[in-house]
């Protein structure tokens, strides 16, 4: 007979369950908006409460099924899209794109690009050509596991549609293969982003649930590259640099960002001085891209060039820096006067400078900071950096930040305003697409807007930043320190569990501090109480 702390007898020891002591095991945020949110929902959490014995429900499938939901808000954002009509004159069935593609801003590129890529033909990637509307030659201008990914869904919906001619038109099939395999790969994602949480796995939900799905999940590949990035790190985390090299040398085949997750590795190597793993990592790295871009490389290298062409043509895209800093000044641009189909050379050049002074200060901030940052942190610097000085930064570009800055900075006021105002960029996006004459809006009130957007990117960084410089607020830091892998739960190899606690300055109010490892150990106190007696 156990005799608990209030009076009452029980028969039996008390269940000693340790699922309602780990955060990992509870269904119940850790993150404080999160829980205020879950306490208006449904009550506070009584003193008696027993969480966590859901046999189903794990954190994990919670955060899997917000992804799911909004995934399927994803599809159904682009579903407009996919409305066919039936020519009268006899010709094949087509997509109904007459403007409706901007006013139900249901655009997404892999519609347009399956004929005019050559895949509706069924032609092989950077092999085939075909002109521009430029007079220009033309090849498939994704990296090569991006094309090659394109190539092997348009096969694979091709025979689907010979199989099954009915139903939906060829395109379409192709569109809805291609969305289902980028869920999948954004549901990989997700999952190693748990992983790579540590203590703090219900940070995720921000990144399952994040308004950015609904409008860009699909509008590009985009997704793959997340993919490989997220598990790079997961991979980095579990200290297995050469494994993580190789993801993200298929990172960097399918989408060039994964790269800049090497600058944030190289601060922590050189802070740790231990560059021999991320040798490794970077050798491994070169050889998995080599693996996948040689064969196309030596048999078709015009082709293969195409995308490193067309990104050194480009002009600055509407979302960027300096098409905002051109409507809001009136200033013409640089290149001005260049001739059609030449290289916009300053523009090219300023980015580049403006992109390198960036990773210089993030290098700077992680020589020069107390404690060492965390990898999370500096990835999602450098690759803030890059967006915001880059003469492109297409829509579905934001969905790169999302897992980082969730491991970087979990703060859900923080993170939740610009994810959702970065969504709803997209709507204005088209409208301004669409056009003045078509009652879209013009550059005048779109670019405002873009600026809205990178001002709170900018916010965020500062964030990070001051969290660096004053680690006793990094609510990541505070709950992994003390312990086995040390204060970042992705540093691996490059780990120091002996790194010196952090805490507030004498006489400092720490309002960053979380407060689920203190409701955690309270519960551990009063079960032990009651056990007892």
């Amino acid at each position: 007979m156990v005799v608990q702390s209030n009076g009452h007898h029980s028969p039996l020891p008390l269940d000693e369950d340790p699922r309602s002591l780990s955060p990992r095991d509870r269904v119940r945020p850790s993150d404080g908006a999160g829980r205020t949110v879950m306490d208006a929902w449904g009550g506070p959490v009584g003193r008696h409460a027993v969480v966590g014995r859901q046999r189903f429900w794990t954190p994990l499938r919670v955060i899997m099924l917000f992804a799911v939901l909004f995934l399927s808000l994803g599809f159904f954002s682009k579903a407009a899209c996919l409305v066919t009509t039936s020519p009268t004159d006899g010709s094949e069935p087509g997509l109904n794109w007459t403007g409706q593609q901007y006013y139900k801003a249901c655009y997404a590129d892999p519609l347009p690009l399956y004929a005019v890529q050559g895949l509706a033909a069924g032609e092989l990637p950077y092999r085939y050509m075909w002109v521009g509307d430029d007079g220009g030659v033309r090849y498939m201008e994704y990296p090569v596991l991006s094309g090659m990914f394109q190539y092997v869904t348009a096969q694979a919906a091709q025979a689907w549609h010979a199989l099954a001619p009915g139903g939906p038109i060829e395109v379409v099939k192709y569109f809805v293969l291609g969305c289902v395999i980028l869920a999948f790969l954004w549901m990989v994602a997700v999952w190693a982003t748990y992983l790579s949480a540590g203590r703090r796995p219900w940070d995720t939900l921000l990144m399952a649930a994040s308004p950015l799905i609904i409008f860009q999940a699909f509008t590009n590949y985009d997704l793959m590259a997340v993919a490989f990035a997220s598990v790079a790190l997961l991979l980095w985390a579990r200290s297995r640099p050469v494994w993580a090299g190789v993801v993200l040398g298929l990172g960097v085949a399918a989408k060039l960002y994964p790269l800049f997750l090497f600058g944030a590795l190289l601060v922590v190597a050189l802070r740790r001085r231990r560059l021999v793993e991320l040798g490794k990592a970077v050798a491994a790295a070169i050889a998995a891209w080599l693996a996948v871009n040689l064969p196309i490389m030596i048999p078709f290298p015009e082709g293969w060039r195409e995308f490193f062409r067309l990104n050194s043509d480009r002009p600055a895209n509407p979302e960027s820096i300096y098409a905002v800093m051109q409507t809001l000044t009136g200033w013409e641009g640089f290149d001005a006067g260049r001739a059609a189909g030449e290289a916009p050379a300053t523009l090219n050049a300023v980015s580049l400078a403006l992109f390198a002074l960036g990773c210089v200060a993030v290098l700077v901030i992680g020589l020069t900071a107390r404690t060492t940052p965390r990898i999370a942190q500096l990835a999602f610097l450098i690759v803030a950096v890059f967006l915001l000085t880059n003469k492109v930064w297409s829509p579905q570009y934001s969905l790169w930040l999302v897992p980082l800055a969730v491991l970087a900075v979990p703060r859900a006021r923080l993170l939740v305003p610009w994810m959702a105002f970065d969504a709803l960029l997209w709507v204005a996006h088209m409208s301004y697409f669409h056009g003045v004459a078509e009652k879209g809006i013009g550059a005048e009130t779109f670019h405002p807007l873009v600026l809205v957007r990178d001002l709170l990117v900018v916010a965020i960084c500062v964030v990070v930043i001051r969290e660096i410089y004053r680690p006793h607020l990094d609510l990541v830091r505070l709950a992994h320190q003390g312990t086995p892998e040390g204060p970042d739960p992705l540093a691996g190899v490059l780990a120091d569990p002996g790194e010196p606690l952090v805490g507030p300055p004498a006489g400092a109010d720490d309002r960053g501090e979380d407060r689920d490892d203190d409701d955690d150990e309270s519960r551990r106190v009063r079960q032990k109480e009651d056990t007892t007696g």
